[in-house]
């Protein structure tokens, strides 16, 4: 995990042309995607379409990210930061006073890429990101690219990351938000500021998670 200082940023949506800043605390964020070695270590499973101890976990809806989240908690003996529904219910609560993992949220997301940048991306594309040029039409292990300032890597390509938010409540209804391009995509969604939407129960061959955590204390 890695310290990302308080801040703000500035996030967008195409739709509707809104600009709106986000005031920031403190918080962790891992420096890599969870890998498939950590996510069947915590959960047993291996869904990811190719298979590599070292690759980011792939193929995981959000609620399987959000489960994840509770059961790398619990094994590190710390409070789950989500209490999720009995049932088929889709309601569920996030925690904020608690010490457990979680998603990051979208601003947070932004900011701990941006790393004090401006511009689209943290450093020239083919020193930072796998993508559609050279990821050679498959995820790669996570952290084989150079780390942002704050010592993040894979924040751009390789699979994208779920994030805690609703992508927009009005049109899309509990869609939720994807952030940071990955390795089939265009240099075009490899930036800071692209977001992307999907379905909270579909899985994605690149679609993977990172993991955070809150201050607390």
């Amino acid at each position: 995990m890695r310290a990302v200082p308080p801040g703000q940023v500035t996030l967008s949506d195409r739709r509707t042309q809104c600009r709106w800043s986000v005031e920031l605390a403190p918080y962790w964020l891992a420096a890599f995607p969870v890998t498939q070695e950590q996510y069947t270590r915590i959960t047993g499973q291996r869904p990811s379409s190719v298979h590599g101890d070292g690759l980011p976990v792939e193929g995981i809806s959000w609620w399987d990210a959000v489960r994840f989240c509770n059961a790398l908690s619990r094994h590190e003996r710390l409070t789950p930061a989500y209490r999720l529904p009995d049932g088929d219910g889709d309601v569920i609560a996030w925690d904020a006073g608690a010490d457990g993992y979680r998603l990051p949220t979208e601003a947070e997301w932004e900011h701990a890429c941006r790393a004090g940048t401006t511009g689209p991306r943290y450093g020239r594309l083919d020193d930072i990101a796998w993508y559609r040029a050279n990821a050679g039409g498959r995820p790669q292990e996570v952290g084989g690219r150079v780390a942002n300032a704050w010592g993040l890597h894979d924040m751009l390509g390789n699979v994208w990351e779920w994030c805690w938010d609703v992508y927009d409540a009005e049109v899309y209804g509990t869609y939720r938000v994807l952030r940071g391009g990955g390795w089939f995509d265009e240099e075009w969604s490899c930036r800071a500021s692209v977001r992307r939407r999907s379905h909270p129960t579909v899985r994605l061959d690149d679609v993977g998670l990172r993991v955070a955590r809150s201050v607390t204390g």
